[in-house]
């Protein structure tokens, strides 16, 4: 091979190389831009958090609306109750700061493979779709967000993450993007967004309950003070209360939660038709809360009919609880006759420091009032015991029972002398003289 030949073999190797790399390049700069969005940048370029004032959440079957009424957060699903403002706030500002982790070049046409279908029947395929209005319904916003966490295989040909989700910006049609941000707080179920906001019963004065269906009472405890001990008002003789089942009362609904608010137009539809009961709970502070409490129907299953026999309504696990709540607060601190000046100014202030606290408390609570809402039977169980199930159960030892007394359910014992009765016996008669004596009789024959 001479040496023009040699020459021309580098000139051709050369522009192979060069050509690869030209083409390399160019496969490299047409993928960063099959995207709107790169990695490591905000999904949604601009987002004006501050305008919103509405958020429609829809998934397959269930929606709820966040509406802004009067500056205040409510769930238009649940007659207007207030929303839980920290998690909405949570949520538009983490899609306000929520970047890239990768884009994938797919159109709207590609998002039923990643769990992003709108029109698909099922909650996996579905996914969650949220909208983001101005005050004057303008859309601000609306994406897609998959169920699923992105997949775990790395040589996977959508990535990697965990943790991370699939999400559709519907302005952008260049591509899916994957985030690492879960959305824990995400759902479509009205009631995961509502205040939790609850009544708070402390310093228990007394309680009375009345009688299923009825407004005569069933039982009533009382004590003077926070730390006393309950009687049995109206205690027949040898009724003494069990602290076992009463000491509970004394805390009831300190730590309440509820599980829904039940919607006006639902109302009459889930409640059982027996079992109401009304517990009147009075408080050291002045506070007299009225609740009625009503057995909820168990799921879309209507209830059995009721029985005569047992006016007791069927087995539930939830109750409907309305709430009524009124105060007479005290306007001045009672002061002992020997107390100090240095004393009583502390005291002062921490009175009126609590008088504050209370009065909030009272608004608070009255705003309640109207509401029905869903309670677990564990946070009312201990206001639906009977009169007897709060009273000790004292029984003597069995004795076994005297000869000759009778017992409930069994005939009279009859006691008899015991007789010895022996059976005769045969002696056979004693042989004439000169004659063998006859065989004795064999056995069993």
């Amino acid at each position: 091979m001479n040496k023009r030949q040699v020459l021309i073999l580098w000139i051709i190797a050369i522009a192979l190389g060069g050509g690869v790399a030209f083409l390399k390049f160019g496969q490299k700069q047409t993928t960063a831009a099959t995207t709107a969005r790169t990695v490591g940048q905000k999904l949604l370029a601009s987002f004006p958090a501050t305008d919103v004032a509405a958020i429609d959440i829809q998934a397959i079957g269930t929606a709820t609306n966040l509406v802004k009424k009067d500056g205040k957060w409510v769930v238009s699903q649940r007659d207007d109750y207030p929303a839980n403002v920290a998690t909405i706030n949570e949520f538009i500002r983490t899609l306000e700061e929520l970047k890239v982790t990768q884009g994938i070049q797919a159109g709207p046409s590609f998002a039923p493979r990643f769990g992003l279908d709108e029109s698909a029947t099922t909650a996996e395929k579905r996914g969650i779709t949220a909208t983001f209005k101005n005050a004057a319904g303008g859309e601000l916003a609306k994406v897609s967000i998959d169920r699923r966490a992105a997949p775990e295989n790395p040589a996977s040909p959508l990535g990697g993450s965990p943790n991370g989700r699939f999400i559709r910006n519907h302005s952008d049609n260049t591509g899916i993007y994957r985030v690492n941000e879960a959305f824990g707080s995400l759902t479509e179920d009205p009631k995961r967004w509502l205040a939790d906001n609850f009544i708070l019963i402390e310093k228990i004065k007394s309680i009375a309950v009345t009688q299923p269906d009825k407004d005569d009472v069933a039982w009533k405890l009382t004590r003077e003070t926070e730390d006393g001990t309950f009687t049995l008002v109206g205690a027949a003789a040898g009724e003494t209360l069990d602290p076992t089942a009463t000491d509970p009362l004394k805390s009831v609904f300190s730590y309440a939660r509820f599980d829904d608010v039940i919607p006006t137009a639902k109302t009459a539809e889930r409640l059982q038709p027996t079992g109401k009961r009304t517990a009147t709970i009075e408080t050291v502070e002045g506070f007299t809360y009225t609740l009625t409490l009503t057995p909820l129907k168990p799921g879309a299953t209507p209830p059995p009919a009721p029985n005569p026999a047992n006016p007791m309504p069927p087995a539930t696990d939830s109750y409907a609880l309305t709430v009524a709540v009124a105060a007479q607060l005290p306007k001045e601190r009672k002061k002992p006759e020997d107390e100090k000046p240095e004393d009583a100014t502390a005291k002062d202030t921490a009175f009126t420091g609590r008088l504050k606290t209370l009065a909030e408390r009272l608004e608070k609570e009255k705003a309640l009032a109207g509401r029905t809402f869903e309670v677990g039977k564990f946070t009312v169980e201990a206001l639906l015991k009977e009169r007897s199930a709060l009273l000790k159960k004292d029984a003597p030892a069995a004795t076994p029972p005297a000869a000759g007394v009778p017992q409930p359910g069994h005939p009279p014992v009859v006691s008899r002398p015991i007789e010895a009765v022996t059976p005769p016996i045969a002696v056979p008669p004693m042989p004439e003289k000169g004659k063998d004596p006859a065989p004795a009789p064999e056995a069993n024959k």
